[in-house]
This record gives structure tokens, C-alpha cells and sequence, in this order.
């Protein structure tokens, strides 16, 4: 029976290989794999899986499809729902999602729903298929502010509706956080994350980069002077938060946002390029999400010894358990029930070393985690020329302290309701700038609800 195959495991490179380049560590499914796992799946009537996509992708027929060898078919199912599925396949959390709602992980393992997206997403790029079926071009105009994962989700569900959509992007690529925040090894810039942004030109979306919204150009000027009629804003979270303790503006000192930032926009993870990015020989980052794990990896391969510190146990940590597995193959350090109380600085003003308290966990908080307390007298001191703080982002609120009518919450997020609408009239918003730092799942979920309701207010005005 089909739930007695075991899952078929994914080929990886090895760790002491691996911790030295910035190639992809998943090498993902061969075809012969691909259709092996794919004949696990029991095709529920009920699929809770599909249920659980933040997209509603049509899991169980895309699976039928790779069964039946129509990779071409299962591409076009995925196509309805996703403009970028091989970045999903990647970085999905499928794990708390798809696959986490699978019946065969009730007493065994799950479908690998992923990597089975990702084998169909790679198979048709490499194929050359895009699909562009799209409705006739109605010529009304639409601006999307930022081209993350919410905003291309909104673009695209527009593009095939006819509607003239231009993506506003403050910097110089495409893709957002899929191009500045996510390293290389998870997700390749070039041939994923470029070739989904390139898709979704050839579907009509028209991006421009350089331009900052209410710097460059104001919501006013794009709604009186260039003639759109409704607006997305998916400009992200990139505002990185601090821990206020004493040393933290020592020179060595940065934020995981930065740092991975700088090391995507500067190639450093591209042996063609000649831009170092600084790294120092011990490296201290201070979190326990996905992107402490992406800075402490990217780290390790600029050269350094890393060591993750982190205030809970391994069991309360919030990234992925590939990422900390992952993280462990390579050599990373873990300091758990770890909480620094200051950055040691030295003469010169550089980080010498992070001075930290041993905690123990106490009362569940208000998420539902057992709050961590110090534990008095046990302060300690780790050695460090650079410490990464990575304690998540939230929204940078220029832009809607700079526009007339949208109301921003005491944390800095625009106010909109389900369906993304503000509160200034046919201007909607989604994903982290909305809801602060999330996945990148759940903010293209968000802005393809946002461009359903962007496309019956638009229907209505006719």
C-alpha cells in the first residue's frame, strides 16, 4: 500500500563540504524520486493539506499528475494558485503547514509536499515553460509598493485579471526579502528567485526599481498624477529590532537584517566577485528564528566560528528543524537558557567578547512558551569580535507617516482588516507590513487576498 513506502530522503551536500561554499545545500528530487515519494500520497477526499496552504494550492492533483509522469500538467495546477513555487518549495515551513496537516504524519511521515513542488517548479524552468494564460488587458492601472513575496502574489492574481500593474521596488533588484534576505545556499538568486521575477514580466507586471514611495514618489503622485486606481503596499518589515543593553553601538555590532543584506547586495557569496564582506574570526549571534540560523550559516561560510545563543531551550527555538539540524552538521555552536546583559567593547571601540546570564525557564508567556528568568550570580562572558543580533524586524513606517489616510498600529504596522483594505480608500496592504515579520508563505497568502479585493472594489467602480 501506498502508505507503507517509506519517505524518500532528499540528497543533500555534505556538511564539511557545504560549510565552506554558498552552493545550494538540497539537491532536491531526481525525476525517479520525484515519482516514488509522489505514489505515497493517499489522495484524500477531504485533503487537510491543501486546507493548510496559506495559497490553497490543489495539492492532491498536482501529485496525481507527477504520478501519471504530466509534469507539465502538474506545474499548470500549481500555476493557479502559486508565481513562485520553486521559492516555496524551498523555504516553505511545509512542515507546520502542508505537511504538517498530512494524514500520513498522524503515525509516520508526511508526504514531502515541498519537495515534490520544488521537483515540479525546477522541471518546468528547466524545460522553458511559463504560463501565461491571462485575461484580456483592461487597462486600468494598479501600483504594487514593494516586490516581495506579497506584493509579486498580488501582481501576478492582477496580471491575469488584465490589469496594468507596476511593482515599485526601493532597491535595485526585484524580490525583496527572496533577493536580499534569504542566503544563496537556501535560495539561488539567479536561477530561482530572478527567473520567477522574470516570469511575472512576461505576464505584463512592469517593476521598477530605485524608487523609494514616499521619498521618491508619493501615494498622492501615483493615484493624481500617474492615474492608478488602486494600490498594494507590500513593503515588508525591514526595521531590525535591538535588546538596549549596554555596548551595542560598538563597532562589530549588527543586525542579522543587515548582515544578510549586505553580504546578497555586495555578492558575497560569489567567488567571481572581489567585495569582502566583513566577518569577524568569532561570531555571536543573538536568536533562535530562521533568520538567526541564516546569519549564523552565512557567517560560518564567510570564515568565522559561530556560536547561536538563545534564552530557551532547543524545544522552544522557532526556526525550521532542517535549519538547526543543518546548522548543527556544519559546526555551528548552540548556547541555550543563554541571555546577554552587555556587548564588552575594547579600547578602540570593537567588540571584544559579549557578556551573557544563564536562564531557566519558568511560566508559559503569553505565545504559550515557558517565559525564561535569569538566573542570578551565573553571568559568564563568550569571546566575540562581532555579535549579530537577530531578534526580528518590524515595519519601517515612512511610508505611511508620509501618506495621508493610513493608520499605522503602536508597533509600527499598517492597520488593514482580512481582506488587506486600510483605512484610506482602495489602497491595500499585506504581508509583514502588515502583521510584522512572518513567512513567506503566509504574506503571498495575503496579497492574493489582497488582489481579490483590489479586483471586486475595481469591478464595482465600473
Amino acid at each position: 500500500m501506498a502508505n507503507k513506502i517509506p519517505r524518500v530522503p532528499v540528497r543533500e551536500q555534505d556538511p564539511a563540504v557545504r560549510a565552506h561554499n554558498f552552493e545550494e545545500v538540497c539537491y532536491g528530487y531526481n525525476e525517479e524520486e520525484a515519482l516514488l515519494e509522489a505514489s505515497r500520497c493517499l489522495h484524500c477526499k477531504n485533503p487537510r493539506c491543501m486546507a493548510a496552504c496559506p495559497v490553497s494550492i490543489k495539492i492532491p492533483d498536482f501529485i496525481a499528475r507527477i504520478v501519471a509522469h504530466d509534469f507539465d500538467g502538474a506545474a499548470g495546477v500549481i500555476a493557479q494558485d502559486s508565481s513562485l513555487p520553486a521559492v516555496c518549495g524551498r523555504v516553505c515551513p511545509q512542515e507546520t503547514q502542508c505537511e504538517g496537516s498530512c494524514v500520513l504524519g498522524v503515525k509516520g511521515e508526511p508526504v514531502a509536499i515541498g519537495k515534490l513542488e520544488r521537483f515540479v517548479a525546477d522541471w518546468s524552468r528547466e524545460s522553458g515553460k511559463v504560463f501565461l494564460d491571462k485575461a484580456p488587458f483592461n487597462g486600468i492601472k494598479v501600483a504594487v509598493i514593494g516586490s516581495g513575496p506579497s506584493g509579486l502574489a498580488c501582481a501576478s492574481d492582477l496580471a491575469k485579471w488584465g490589469y496594468d500593474v507596476t511593482v515599485f521596488e526601493a532597491l535595485h533588484k526585484a524580490g525583496g526579502v527572496l533577493q536580499y534576505g534569504i542566503p544563496e545556499f537556501r535560495l539561488p538568486k539567479q536561477k530561482v528567485v530572478e527567473h520567477e521575477v522574470d516570469n511575472l514580466r512576461k505576464l505584463g507586471v512592469k517593476i521598477e526599481t530605485d524608487v523609494v514611495v514616499g521619498r521618491t514618489v508619493t501615494v498622492d503622485e501615483l493615484f493624481d498624477k500617474e492615474g492608478f486606481k488602486a494600490m498594494f503596499i507590500g513593503s515588508g518589515a525591514g526595521l531590525p529590532r535591538f535588546m538596549g543593553i549596554p555596548g551595542e553601538n560598538l563597532n562589530g555590532v549588527s543586525s542579522a537584517n543587515e548582515f544578510l543584506t549586505r553580504n546578497n547586495l555586495m555578492h558575497g557569496y560569489d567567488p567571481d566577485y572581489d567585495t569582502p564582506v566583513f566577518s569577524g574570526k568569532h561570531v555571536v549571534v543573538v536568536g533562535g528564528g530562521n533568520v538567526a540560523m541564516d546569519a549564523a550559516r552565512t557567517a560560518l561560510r564567510l570564515g568565522s566560528q559561530v556560536t547561536i545563543v538563545y534564552r530557551r531551550t532547543e524545544n522552544e527555538l522557532p526556526a525550521r528543524r532542517e535549519e538547526v539540524h543543518h546548522a548543527k552538521e556544519e559546526g555551528i555552536e548552540f548556547r541555550m537558557l543563554t541571555n546577554p546583559v552587555e556587548i564588552l567593547g575594547d579600547d578602540r571601540g570593537w567588540v571584544r567578547g559579549i557578556r551573557c546570564i544563564r536562564m531557566e525557564l519558568g511560566e508559559p508567556d503569553a505565545s504559550g512558551r515557558r517565559s525564561p528568568v535569569p538566573v542570578g550570580g551565573s553571568e559568564f562572558d563568550i569571546e566575540a569580535d562581532t555579535v549579530i543580533m537577530a531578534l526580528g524586524t518590524s515595519p519601517n513606517p515612512m511610508l505611511p507617516r508620509s501618506t495621508h489616510g493610513i493608520e499605522i498600529n503602536k508597533k509600527g504596522c499598517i492597520v488593514a482588516d482580512e481582506s488587506g483594505m486600510t483605512t484610506r480608500p482602495m489602497v491595500y496592504a499585506g504581508g509583514d507590513a502588515v502583521t510584522g515579520a512572518a513567512t513567506v508563505i503566509l504574506a503571498m497568502g495575503a496579497g492574493r487576498r489582497a488582489a481579490a479585493a483590489i479586483h471586486k472594489a475595481l469591478e464595482l467602480q465600473k
